[in-house]
């Protein structure tokens, strides 16, 4: 059986394989090319373009496309219905009398394909009616041969593993979410000498970056290359019938992977808010920058942008006498790395050298790119909102999905790195449980530390107290 390569292999030197070898035709079936790129096709053309026969299989790219992009015309079910009746039907698999030989030459090609969309879009399957089809397809094909069967098994025990694991790991984040409190009311109950801060925890801003690092990994690994995709699902202008995905949007982990961003910058915000002396909270910046600074060499951009963001928030800028403890100049050029300007310019050139070493690299260490989440996303955002997903005459813009899976393959390689960092199990149990104030307990913590300094800050004081 051959086996599916890594995301790597989708990758030629200029960039992303884009040829599907066609005869200088520019039209063909109800597909259309241009200097042998497949630029546009009918839903149909596409779809018996993705199914293989005996003297022809998909090129890979083609089908990471065609299975991420399809879902914003139609259902995964029903493409994999349709997959199914087409192979049935080219191949004659229903028939008793055909041909053995032609099943034989048949068969492994069917099976790579089913194994390439069960092992690049697994979430798919939490679908009864994919899981249906796939085994009844698979059924098919095992039914004469004795090598098939076991590669179908393996192929299904593969995927219900990874179906598992998932859902334990939903099972853990909606444990997290349902065990976080308020730090405030933690703070009322307990006795300030037993109070804990994260340098308590961790004094080593080396090993706190390293940990980060670890639930960075984690939390990306998790997210299904469909889900970049499905966050932008709406109605197919084409279709009568309701959305596609009327039902509830498939992104959890997408949004917890979000969500985790957003808690990490507010823990940078109550850490430093949170001492009753200038002088440890000042020590507090200064280990959050070091944090940073270790952050951004290692290519963890996620959490470097949140411990900046989490330092950037009014609460904590405002503090003028903290900050005037604090040695700046190593947050002055962190800041001048993620600074927004000229749409990210200087962000953008960091996260391509990483993206380069981690090509060329030797260890996973030197692999790690965890890109700053919430741009990808507003980069993938804006591509899709750019170019329309059907051209006037009806054909799928098919141009347009090769730039949106290109982007999207370059995040898959980047989510299957190794963290070779040892985990610190007490780390990373403050890191994703201890609780964080609210905005306004920031914004109270901050005022009791240094007092309002105008109207506007004076009366919501008033107002918090």
């Amino acid at each position: 059986m051959p086996q599916t390569p890594p995301f790597s292999a989708m990758f030629d030197s200029s960039g992303y394989n884009r040829n599907l070898y066609q005869s200088a035709d520019d039209s063909c079936g109800g597909l259309y090319y241009h200097d042998n790129n497949l630029l546009s096709g009918s839903l149909e053309a596409l779809i018996q373009h993705l199914v293989p026969n005996v003297d022809y299989y998909p090129d890979r790219t083609y089908i990471f496309t065609f299975l991420l992009s399809s879902r914003l015309f139609m259902h995964p079910y029903e493409l994999m219905a349709k997959v199914c009746h087409l192979c049935v039907e080219h191949q004659r698999l229903s028939d008793p009398n055909s041909d053995k030989n032609q099943i034989r030459k048949i068969a492994p090609k069917i099976l790579q394909l089913l194994t390439e969309w069960t092992e690049t879009f697994p979430y798919d399957f939490r679908d009864e009616r994919m899981m249906r089809n796939l085994k009844d397809l698979a059924h098919r094909i095992a039914s004469g041969e004795e090598t098939y069967r076991k590669n179908v098994q393996q192929m299904i025990q593969c995927l219900i593993r990874k179906l598992a694991t998932l859902s334990q790991y939903e099972e853990v984040l909606a444990k997290i979410s349902s065990t976080s409190t308020d730090r405030l009311t933690v703070l009322k109950t307990k006795p300030q000498s037993i109070q804990r801060d994260i340098i308590t925890v961790c004094s080593d801003p080396y090993t706190l970056a390293q940990q980060l690092t670890h639930i960075e990994l984690e939390r990306l690994s998790y997210i299904g290359p469909e889900e970049f995709v499905q966050a932008f699902v709406q109605k197919d202008p084409l279709d009568n019938d309701k959305s596609c995905y009327s039902e509830q949007k498939k992104t959890r982990n997408l949004e917890a992977y979000v969500e985790w961003f957003n808690r990490l910058s507010y823990l940078v915000a109550t850490e430093i808010c949170m001492p009753v002396k200038k002088k440890h909270r000042a020590r507090m910046i200064e280990y959050f920058i070091d944090v940073a600074r270790e952050c951004f060499n290692i290519g963890n951009f996620n959490s470097l942008m949140a411990i900046i963001s989490g330092m950037n928030m009014s609460p904590v800028s405002r503090l003028k006498k903290t900050w005037a403890k604090v040695k700046t100049a190593k947050f002055d050029v962190l800041e001048h790395q993620m600074d927004p300007s000229s749409n990210f310019y200087n962000y953008r050139t960091a996260l391509r050298g990483a993206a380069q070493r981690s090509l060329t690299a030797h260890s996973s260490r030197e692999k790690i790119v965890i890109p700053f989440f919430s741009l990808l996303i507003k980069d993938i955002y804006f591509l899709n909102e750019g170019c329309a997903n059907r051209l006037p005459n009806g054909h799928v813009n098919f141009e347009k999905f090769w730039e949106l899976a290109k982007q999207v393959s370059e995040f898959m390689i980047w989510k299957q790195v190794e963290c070779p960092f040892e985990r610190d199990r007490k780390i990373l149990q403050y890191l994703l449980t201890v609780p964080v104030f609210s905005e306004d307990a920031l914004y109270l913590a901050s005022y009791e530390s240094e007092g309002p300094e105008n109207h506007i800050e004076k009366d919501r004081w008033k107002s918090l107290r």
